[in-house]
């Protein structure tokens, strides 16, 4: 009989695998270290398009990397979004400081993280840009299985 050939991964596969995302030199996130593998089903939209469409045809075992760039990615760097505000518009007792992340509540309810870049005496300035907006991103992608 012949040797079964090993599974590619195709759309609806569930797969578990381990992954490595960076910018130029930076290491973002590697899931080998900081979490369990990640299981997810191919074409069920929970990761980034490419991402899925990088791991159709891997093989258990399987290495690849993918380069994305920053529209395909986390989007473009927005200026719109950099905001500043009056400080008399923030709660009075608010310790902030430059570069600190904060979750400000929008009117509609939704909650979206700021980074604060600068301070002045009268004025705040926040940048809601994604942190990784406007960055290419390297995807090192190992296959562990297709469960």
């Amino acid at each position: 009989g012949g040797k079964k050939m090993p599974d590619e991964a195709k759309l609806g596969d569930t797969v578990k695998l381990h992954y490595k995302a960076k910018t130029e030199d930076l290491i973002i996130f590697d899931s080998a270290t900081q979490m369990d593998p990640l299981v997810f089903t191919i074409g069920d939209g929970q990761i980034l398009p490419a991402f899925e469409d990088a791991l159709i045809g891997m093989k258990a075992g399987d290495q690849k990397t993918i380069n994305l760039l920053s529209d395909d990615a986390f989007g473009p760097y927005a200026e719109e979004l950099i905001t500043t505000v009056d400080k008399s518009q923030l709660p009075p007792n608010l310790e902030i400081e430059k570069d600190q992340q904060l979750q400000i509540q929008q009117p509609d309810g939704q909650v979206i993280l700021v980074k604060v870049v600068d301070i002045s005496d009268s004025c705040i300035t926040f940048d809601a840009n994604h942190p990784l907006a406007g960055k290419d991103i390297t995807f090192d992608i190992q296959l562990l299985e297709i469960v």
